[in-house]
């Protein structure tokens, strides 16, 4: 029996498409406000799971996720009206993927700090390059965007990427290159002393991981109907989805949702009640995940998990051996 027949395989699928099935019908029962905190919630699950994906297994901090999501936002802005809606998501795919390679060749020979330092780089490179060229060659800053994609359009196209997104990680995390991965991830030089080619492996989930944050950014732009270098590829959406993830778990499939849903909800509540002080309080979030919760709440829950499953073994031991001498 091949292993996606196992049961093991077949049951959290089903029990994900039914889930999933569930969710679609959210539209029909809640009013725009609660449909756009859903399209929100959606957004990030994707992005920051799709971060996850990568740096979780690899541990390479990445703050390049506006990078991937402007370039998808972007393509939308200048293909949208001239391009049926799913070459538009082609294209953008297309061009996410194109850079995630060049990225990746050029940079994941590097590690720890200057990893970060470079994607952070990256982010303001990209899009003073777009900048430049919209005032220099288009002689215009910023561009409209009039689709014809309502916002419930949108969520359930969230949901279906989210959907893919899971299937993947949960296909990936039982394969080979999810075991390479996490070979990489404890130590590199054991990695390649196995004969793993390390920088094929992590070029290859890397641009995995940017193509759904493209996707993200390609099918969340007509929300929007004026999109600019400083919307599409604004820094602050980095450092939210890496708070997200660090604060659920960034080492399993379904860690970065646990960070999800409360921080959007904790978001939501900031900008609007502290627009003015919005990216000092986002530090202080960050600075209290980092000391109280190193491994988020996944981690949380499995430190304190690991020691009562050590004491009933040890105590099923001991009553075997008891009951081993009494006969």
């Amino acid at each position: 029996m091949t292993p996606f027949l196992k049961p093991d395989f077949i049951r959290p699928v089903a029990i994900g498409a039914a889930i999933f099935a569930a969710l679609a019908f959210l539209p029909s029962l809640v009013d725009s406000y609660y449909m756009s905190l859903a399209i929100s919630v959606v957004s990030f699950a994707v992005l920051a799971t799709a971060w996850s994906m990568f740096s979780g297994p690899t541990r390479y901090i990445s703050l390049a996720t506006v990078v991937f999501f402007g370039i998808g936002a972007y393509t939308v802005a200048v293909l949208g009206e001239v391009m049926a809606f799913p070459l538009v998501l082609l294209c953008a795919g297309l061009a996410g993927t194109v850079v995630a390679l060049l990225v990746g060749f050029s940079t994941l020979r590097l590690a720890g700090v200057y990893f970060v330092i470079f994607t952070f780089g990256l982010t303001e490179l990209v899009r003073q390059v777009v900048s430049w060229y919209e005032v220099n060659v288009t002689r215009e800053m910023g561009r409209y965007v009039f689709l014809d994609i309502t916002q419930n359009d949108i969520y359930w196209q969230l949901l279906a990427l989210f959907a893919v997104l899971l299937l993947t990680g949960f296909v990936l995390g039982r394969s080979r290159l999810g075991f390479a991965l996490r070979i990489i991830g404890e130590d590199e030089t054991v990695a390649k002393h196995c004969g793993i080619d390390v920088t094929r492996v992590k070029v290859a989930l890397f641009v995995l991981s940017a193509l759904f944050m493209t996707l993200t950014g390609a099918i969340i732009a007509p929300r929007w109907t004026y999109i600019d270098p400083v919307i599409a590829f604004n820094p602050m959406l980095s450092f939210q989805v890496v708070i997200m993830a660090l604060l659920g778990g960034p080492r399993r499939l379904l860690g970065p949702l646990l960070g999800v849903i409360p921080l959007t909800l904790l978001f939501e509540v900031l900008t609007a009640s502290f627009p003015n002080h919005f990216s000092i309080l986002l530090g202080c979030v960050f600075m209290v995940i980092v000391y109280l919760l190193p491994g988020g709440v996944v981690g949380l829950y499995e430190k304190y998990r690991a020691p009562k499953k050590r004491t009933l073994s040890t105590d099923t031991e001991t009553t075997r051996k008891s009951e081993e001498k009494t006969a």
